[in-house]
């Protein structure tokens, strides 16, 4: 495909994503219909609607429009590129541009920062400084993180296997088995590192949090909130203990086993938690607004009511999770939310009504160049 054909199927992508189809199937039922599509094509056009799906309001604004032409035009201006070299009408490309569409829009301060105006006060209040940067950062596009399993190998073993297989990374400070791709991301995992159980891809700062976790050797670990099982992983990675795996949603832990077999260790998958346990780990769910450089569609789909839902929700799972936790066993609560609401508000309703908790610890990891935004609390029984 050439450089306009891509910009033409961006364009019909994006305007199936504003007619409510989620982005994932539009790029699916897309490539579907579009057999003669290389993976090169097919990944320029991810990069495309996801470039635009986290800047739709400034590339609104630089398109003077909210269509996929539109969005398209103000995503190429915003890269400095000549929209005149790709909207040619030739062959598959976009028509020409109008008159009209000759003049640029300029995006205001908030459309700018690409976040719906009334999240913008709560990042200020949750960040303060810090806001901006945090708006920003979510406007680029999310760093590849991969965790080297220290029972399979050292980090300087998997960088070194890796290169052999095509896939360029570098050792970075976030945590102790962290490793930044650089080249060669689509070929993680058909690579038989990670088929061997040498690498995850997990993010820098989930990876970091898991670190801070308390767990002393031989302990039992509950994963309350365990999805596809990322972080009990990373804990059964780095000490010696009893793992146990629970989620509302059972069929969010069906790999689960495979991929702690290919990993080396042991993860139980309840669906019911028996008896006590020195550490219960609960990663609630979330806005997710730590991630939304990888899931950017959930920036403009979080509503003020869908906001509060979750942090009643977040108080709940932490009442109904902390019976499972031993005398001077530990609750941690984690989120990948940048938001106060989510966190520290959280905590502290918790608290006020559950006296007999106290925090311990707690820790923020900002958005940055090597991790997403998240949180980490540590409770403790007080009596």
């Amino acid at each position: 495909m050439t450089p306009g054909a891509r910009v033409s199927a961006a364009i019909e992508v994006l305007d199936r994503i504003r007619a409510g189809e989620p982005a994932e199937k539009a790029l699916t039922n897309w490539a579907r219909g579009a057999r003669y599509a290389g993976s090169k094509d097919r990944a320029a056009l991810r990069d495309h609607v996801f470039s635009v799906l986290r800047c739709w309001r400034s590339c609104a604004a630089r398109g003077n429009g909210e269509d996929g032409r539109a969005l398209m035009l103000g995503s190429l201006r915003a890269q400095g590129l000549d929209p005149d070299e790709i909207f040619t009408g030739e062959g598959h490309a976009p028509a020409r541009l109008t008159e009209a569409e000759r003049s640029p829009g300029v995006p205001d301060v908030a459309a700018a920062r690409d976040l719906p105006d009334w999240l913008w006060p709560r990042f200020v209040a949750s960040l303060g400084a810090a806001a901006e940067a945090a708006a920003e950062a979510l406007r680029a596009r999310a760093p590849i993180m991969l965790r080297v399993n220290s029972r399979r190998a050292t980090r300087a073993e998997a960088q070194a296997r890796l290169v052999d297989e095509g896939i360029v990374t570098q050792p970075v400070d976030i945590a102790n088995n962290a490793l930044q791709v650089l080249e060669g991301e689509r070929k993680i995992t058909g690579s038989q590192s990670y088929a061997e159980g040498w690498i995850e891809l997990q993010d820098g700062s989930s990876q970091a949090a898991m670190e801070a976790l308390e767990v002393p050797d031989g302990a039992r670990v509950l994963d309350y909130c365990a999805g596809g099982g990322g972080k009990v992983l990373a804990l059964a990675s780095r000490v010696e203990g009893a793992f146990f795996a629970h989620d509302a949603a059972p069929q969010r832990m069906r790999d689960l086993p495979a991929r702690a077999a290919r990993a080396g260790v042991e993860v139980r998958v309840v669906t019911q938690p028996e008896g006590l346990f020195d550490v219960v780990l609960c990663d609630a769910p979330c806005s997710g607004s730590g991630t939304w450089r990888r899931t950017p569609e959930a920036k403009w789909a979080l509503t003020p009511e869908r906001l509060a839902e979750l942090t009643q929700l977040q108080g709940r799972i932490l009442t109904e999770a902390a019976p499972n936790v031993a005398p001077g066993g530990v609750l941690a609560y984690a989120t990948c939310s940048v938001l106060e609401e989510e966190n520290q508000e959280v905590i502290r309703r918790f608290s006020g009504d559950h006296p007999e908790w106290a925090l311990s610890r707690t820790q923020h990891w900002p958005i940055s160049e090597t991790g997403d935004g998240f949180h980490l609390a540590q409770l403790k029984r007080v009596r």
